[in-house]
């Protein structure tokens, strides 16, 4: 089994990972992205709603183009709630956790894994959302994924709601776990 939890203490806060993998020249587009994230009253209201923690574990590249367009929302979402705590990893330091999280096959990124507060694995995520999905088959495939669910918004805000819907599945198979709620007495 692995140790998800020992791993979690031993991962980097969003500043410290940037100031130690980041270029400068990446740091000024990780900076720029967190500077668009948008979270609305809702989504903020939604956010402090969180009763359980939530350690994440996200692994990621300084590098990678989607880290820079996702990362900076989890932070966000971090700031609004105590009960977010995101650990990061660079993939191509932390092997163990790649091999752990491969997706596809691979050791893709941004992954992460949602744990309990006692560190019990509750759910994985990532690469992409499937707003970004959608899109890219738009881009590639021409009319691939004719759903009729993409919204008009921007992209930004359509991965964030994405995330923000994760975070709070999460959240509430964390809020209504027998065993969490006996631990707590609600």
């Amino acid at each position: 089994m692995f140790p998800y939890a020992e791993k979690h203490k031993a991962g980097l806060e969003y500043a410290a990972f940037l100031d130690r993998y980041a270029t400068p020249e990446q740091r000024i587009r990780w900076d720029r992205v967190f500077s668009e994230v948008r979270i609305t009253d809702q989504q903020q209201s939604l956010l402090q709603s969180f009763v359980r923690d939530m350690p994440i574990l996200a692994l990621v590249g300084a590098w990678c183009g989607d880290c820079v367009n996702q990362c900076p929302i989890w932070e966000r979402f971090a700031q609004v709630t105590p009960r977010i705590q995101v650990r990061y990893f660079d993939r191509d330091e932390h092997p163990d956790l790649a091999a752990e999280l491969s997706t596809c096959g691979a050791a893709r990124v941004p992954a992460v894994a949602f744990l309990s507060e006692d560190g019990h694995l509750c759910g994985r995520y990532g690469d992409r959302t499937l707003s970004k999905y959608r899109r890219i088959m738009s881009s590639q495939g021409g009319a691939a994924c004719p759903t009729g669910l993409a919204t008009p918004q921007s992209e930004l805000e359509d991965v964030t709601q994405d995330w923000l819907n994760e975070f709070e599945r999460i959240q509430a198979m964390l809020r209504t776990s027998g065993r969490l709620r006996q631990l707590h007495g609600d």
